[in-house]
């Protein structure tokens, strides 16, 4: 009866994020999959934090929707490529959590995936440089950074280091902020610079530059945990 009360609710999450229109049907199930394996796992916490980064993610895609909309660069509904990009790592992480060092890879992966949306969603509403010229670019370019946006992603990858700690991931709240706040910048710039290097010149897709970025993320946080 326990296993059919996560399904239930998993499903109630999916359901949720279809309707207000964050993940499309595919990007739903998916989530709902791999959020009931997490539960399995490593239990329902861990599945709490990946929510609360789609909560802070969906708030952010909201923040200026209108002018992002106006500049064309608006994403809104997102597929099961994005759930599957930002989560697999974090995934991954969560069904050998029983390893020390992959708890701290799974709260760095997350917070990575937090602070790349949040940066993204929130500093394209500011004229972003090129990471690797910082020349002006155009809002929505790959590999575009500003003030705002490297702000707002240290504070979302601070928000699930807080998380983390509330939610008994990790006993000690410092671990937490330091895994989160080192592993979710430095992965968000990653995600930055494969984005200007590789991304704008088609080598590889956003999908696998948010891959590539958590698993950035992932690889600090087993080393600082």
């Amino acid at each position: 009866m326990i296993y059919w009360g996560y399904v239930i609710l998993c499903s109630i999450m999916g359901l949720v994020t279809y309707f207000r229109g964050a993940l499309d049907f595919w990007g739903s199930l998916f989530m709902v999959i791999m959020g009931l394996i997490i539960i399995l796992s490593a239990g329902f916490n861990w599945l709490l934090l990946i929510l609360i980064f789609l909560i802070l993610g969906l708030v952010s895609t909201k923040y200026k929707h209108q002018y992002k909309k106006e500049l064309g660069v608006y994403e809104g509904t997102r597929s099961a490529k994005n759930v599957i990009s930002n989560g697999l790592v974090p995934f991954v992480m969560a069904a050998f959590g029983y390893y020390d060092g992959f708890v701290g890879g799974f709260i760095g992966s997350v917070a990575t995936a937090t602070a790349d949306t949040m940066a993204s969603e929130v500093g394209v509403t500011q004229t972003p440089r090129l990471v690797t010229t910082l020349k002006k670019v155009a809002p929505g370019t790959d590999g575009g950074i500003s003030v705002l946006g490297t702000a707002a992603g240290i504070l979302g990858a601070g928000l699930i280091g807080i998380f983390a700690y509330l939610l008994g991931i990790l006993p000690d709240p410092f671990v937490c902020l330091k895994i989160s706040i080192i592993a979710g910048t430095v992965g968000c710039f990653m995600d930055s610079f494969l984005g200007a290097i590789f991304e704008r010149r088609n080598y590889i897709t956003n999908e696998h530059v948010n891959l590539l970025a958590t698993l950035t993320g992932a690889f600090l946080g087993i080393i600082l945990v």
